[in-house]
């Protein structure tokens, strides 16, 4: 019966662990995903998960999807779950210099 509650334990202390490392961090990004997502609005400038920066011109939030300026004149649809970030070039161009100086 000992050997059934350490093993008992043990499962419980890795289930833990799992949830720790794993779970909770991907909820996380996913709550702070949803609020950057309700937070846009027109004319904000944004990165999608492909790499792509462009300006918003319509957001449907019916259906999810975000109507993304990308040249003069090109406007995308994309879902609004694949907005990753607000662009910010100054914030990107002090990671690349980063990235050079650690090569």
């Amino acid at each position: 019966m000992g050997e059934f509650a350490f093993l008992a334990f043990v499962l419980l202390l890795a289930l833990g662990a799992w949830w720790s490392f794993v779970t909770f961090p991907k909820q996380r990004d996913f709550i702070k995903r949803q609020q950057f997502a309700r937070s846009l609005a027109a004319g904000d400038e944004i990165i999608t998960y492909g790499g792509i920066i462009g300006k918003i011109q319509k957001i449907d939030a019916e259906m999810g999807i975000a109507y993304v300026e990308i040249a003069d004149g090109v406007v995308i649809r994309i879902i609004t779950a694949a907005l990753m970030q607000p662009y910010d070039a100054e914030e990107i161009s002090q990671n690349a210099r980063k990235s050079l100086e650690q090569e």
